[in-house]
């Protein structure tokens, strides 16, 4: 049991990554794509530069966070509201065949929470 939580944690790491950081590096690097999608969302240019900006902040905490637990934590609650608001603003627009990927994000990162070893919530 411990090997399967293991497994699907790292590829629930690795796809986290994976989405985050091309999603920021096209918004950073405004791949014509991304920002006429995200133009059609209701963000201007200067917007969707700062999203992205704020994605990759949380995806290079989450890369330093292999080699300080704590840091990957930071940086997934960092990533977190970027998820939701991604999975509202797909939604609010009807884009049914987009949500996929931020509604995923939104449950990978309750997953990644709960089987990290390191974080806990005490109430």
């Amino acid at each position: 049991m411990e090997t399967i939580k293991t497994i699907i944690y790292w590829a629930s790491y690795l796809y986290y990554l994976y989405v985050f950081g091309y999603a920021s590096l096209f918004k950073v690097f405004q791949k014509e794509s991304m920002m006429k999608s995200m133009e059609s969302l209701g963000f201007n240019k200067i917007w969707t530069i700062y999203i992205g900006i704020g994605e990759l902040i949380g995806v290079l905490l989450i890369v330093i966070g292999l080699f300080n637990p704590p840091i990957k934590t930071i940086g997934i609650l960092l990533l977190f509201p970027f998820a939701i608001g991604a999975f509202t603003a797909h939604m609010a627009h009807q884009e049914y065949n987009h949500f996929y990927n931020s509604l995923i994000m939104c449950i990978l990162t309750v997953l990644l929470l709960w089987t990290d070893k390191t974080f806990k919530i005490i109430l």
